[in-house]
């Protein structure tokens, strides 16, 4: 399996990458891709802040996709996450996965998405339009809930 980790505060070329996963083999039957976007929430926030754990947040990012490896066939896995102040509307993270079936490709990147939300080592800070001081962002609980549902659910390759 090809797979493809950065941690950058670039801005992502989405088409770019998909294109890239989509020549690795001829038995890709799917692909795959998320984008995540900072949203306003409401029209309340300006941006985000997004400071991550260099060294250490690529190589979690490397055994979250380890892990979906071992429960799905994948041919190749892409993440790419962005820290830095990122403006509502800009992209923040890119998850593409391609495998010889569709819901392979589906549930890899469900499942890589949502541990990269509880487990990557990445905080965030929100920047409000209103200019009030903020705190860090705290993992919600419907996604600490959806990371159990993963541990119970171990698929046959």
């Amino acid at each position: 399996m090809a797979f493809k980790i950065v941690v950058q505060s670039e801005d992502f070329d989405m088409g770019s990458e998909v294109e890239k996963i989509r020549t690795l083999s001829p038995s890709i039957g799917g692909i795959v891709s998320f984008c995540g976007l900072c949203r306003s929430e409401g029209g309340r926030l300006s941006a985000l802040e997004i400071e991550h754990y260099p060294g250490m947040a690529e190589k979690r990012i490397k055994q979250i996709v380890d892990d979906a490896a071992s429960r799905w066939s994948l041919n190749g896995v892409t993440v790419i996450h962005r820290y830095g102040t990122i403006k509502v509307g800009e992209q923040i993270v890119l998850v593409v996965t391609a495998s010889p079936h569709r819901r392979e490709a589906f549930d890899a990147a469900n499942f890589i998405m949502d541990f990269l939300k509880t487990e990557a080592p990445f905080w965030k800070k929100e920047h409000l339009v209103d200019g009030t001081p903020q705190n860090w962002v705290e993992a919600k609980d419907a996604d600490l809930h959806t990371q159990e549902k993963w541990q119970k659910i171990r698929p046959q390759k």
